[in-house]
């Protein structure tokens, strides 16, 4: 039923989990609270994720809302040595396999780590929990550059503050564009293009209404601009509207 990766979201208490590493054998799954500063890996029975699922205490979701945007094309090479840097370092790790999911062998493998590469073990732990909490990709691991405010990178938003062209009076403010709703993005993408040979960014975009947003006043789902917008800012579809593959986020559920 599920795959590493998988993304859990429970709702009593509000917490969720991604499953970084599957023991198929013991039925065992190594999972990771994202949203928590200094989280660690536990372990779990496949048997009680799947209980939850299936009893609605829970959920797999569809998209990753925690997941990695992809790089921007003109990323400075600045930003490409500090990301291999840190894979360096995760790769070597993540070569120990499940002893890297028990706390003690993962103590010793840090320090082992640090020494090696000539940092410090918090360094180290902060790329691990990058890693983990942005879907286990390399790009994961790419430094923070979305408040950078240069020209082609993408804009921090403020609590309240409505990014981009201003609306006209008497229209809804609607709504700045995260990470985790490029992911919904590119994931409704994926769907559309699953099941239809030829690629449509309106129907797509009305399929990703329906599934998505299907109770959402006006305002407060994303507009056909931003997301025709982010499509080609993200590379999910050519500028001039052909589709090329997508960047699945959660398709395995």
């Amino acid at each position: 039923m599920f795959l590493p990766n998988d993304v859990i979201q429970y709702t009593a208490p509000v917490r969720t989990l991604r499953i970084l590493w599957i023991d198929r054998e013991r039925a065992l799954a190594a999972t990771f609270e994202l949203g928590r500063r200094n989280g660690q890996p536990h372990t779990m029975a496949l048997q009680v994720l799947a209980d939850d699922v299936l009893g609605r205490r829970a959920r797999l979701l569809l998209h990753d809302p925690y997941a990695a945007p992809p790089a921007p094309p003109d990323l400075p090479p600045k930003h490409l040595a500090l990301r291999d840097k840190a894979w360096d370092i995760v790769a070597c790790l993540q070569a120990e396999g499940p002893a890297l999911y028990q706390a003690r062998a993962r103590a010793a493998l840090v320090a082992r780590c640090a020494e090696a590469h000539g940092v410090s073990r918090p360094s180290v732990l902060r790329y691990l929990r990058r890693y983990w909490e942005r879907g286990q990709v390399i790009d994961a691991l790419l430094p923070d550059y979305g408040n950078s405010g240069a020209r082609g990178k993408t804009r921090g938003a403020s609590a309240g503050v409505k990014r981009g062209r201003p609306r006209k009076p008497g229209q809804p403010a609607g709504l700045n564009i995260d990470a985790a709703t490029r992911a919904v993005f590119s994931t409704a993408v994926a769907r559309y293009r699953a099941s239809h040979g030829d690629f449509s960014r309106r129907a797509a975009y009305r399929q990703m209404l329906a599934e998505f947003y299907p109770a959402c006043e006006a305002g407060t789902a994303p507009s056909f601009g931003q997301f025709s917008y982010w499509l080609e800012r993200d590379g999910c579809v050519a500028a001039n509207g052909i589709g090329v593959a997508a960047v699945q986020h959660g398709l395995s559920a």
